[in-house]
């Protein structure tokens, strides 16, 4: 893959080889966020390099999504292509979720409920540094499920946390089951609003959305986007299945996802 290929086709397909390559599940979560990811890290985040200071913070709260943060670094230039060959190797930083030793991951991830807690800090101290970074927080649906969430919320709205927009990836579902059939959270949209937040709701696979709704704007209130994906957007046996959550791909699998994201196996 050459990391001069910027589209988010070449990001699946990163994810589908990786995977595959590591023998590794997670790849349905992977695959519904990489419009999200892709469009953030490549049209919305200010970020001239993963050490400086005053970059904006972002934060993947769904930490077992981190193959298609991997997979935009990569792209990006900041790992290479034998450290993205690393994902999930013996003393690889590249694990199944996000290493804080890895450049250009900020926060170490994957204990579910956490990462709006994180970036509600995150974004109160670019305030009090009087920084203009903004904070941006990518969860899923099921993982508002954690009381720990809505506390964060609470907080972030009493502070009038304006840097700080929470990304809801609403795919439905999540490692045991359909969200609505764990914990129904619907409709979502009125409890962020009771919360305090600004919310919008958009089709989480329409780059031209995404990059309108995680906009600054002028209200004073943390922002939450809830996006509408497809778990396992792109691989037609994959999609809104339960199963995906964990499983690795066969060989036949993995040739025929390759084949339905426009490559070649």
């Amino acid at each position: 893959m050459n990391p001069n290929e910027l589209t988010v086709q070449s990001l699946r397909r990163i994810i589908l080889d990786q995977s595959f390559r590591a023998r590794v599940g997670h790849i349905g979560s992977a695959l519904c966020v990489a419009d999200l990811v892709h469009a953030l890290y490549h049209q919305v985040l200010r970020i001239s390099a993963p050490a400086d200071q005053d970059r904006d913070r972002f934060i993947l709260a769904k930490g077992h999504a981190a193959l298609a943060l991997y997979g935009v670094f990569y792209q990006k230039g900041w790992i290479t292509g034998e450290q993205l060959n690393s994902y999930c190797a013996d003393n690889s930083l590249l694990g199944v979720h996000p290493d804080r030793g890895l450049p250009g991951v900020d926060f170490a991830t994957g204990s579910l409920g956490q990462g709006l807690s994180i970036g509600a800090g995150a974004a109160l101290s670019a305030r009090l540094q009087k920084s203009a970074r903004r904070v941006y927080v990518l969860m899923s649906d099921a993982e508002c499920n954690e009381g720990a969430c809505w506390e964060a919320a609470m907080f972030a709205a009493h502070q009038r946390l304006s840097n700080l927009t929470a990304i809801v990836d609403v795919n439905g579902q999540q490692a045991l089951g359909y969200t609505r059939d764990v914990m129904d959270l619907q409709p979502m949209a009125d409890r962020w609003r009771a919360f305090g937040w600004s919310v919008a709701e958009i089709d989480g696979h329409d780059v031209a959305q995404i990059v309108a709704a995680v906009k600054p704007g002028s209200d004073r209130a943390p922002r939450v986007v809830l996006a509408r994906t497809t778990f396992g957007k792109g691989v037609s046996y994959m999609q809104n299945q339960i199963k995906w959550h964990y499983w690795p791909m066969s060989d036949d699998e993995y040739k025929q996802a390759v084949r339905e994201i426009g490559g070649q196996s």
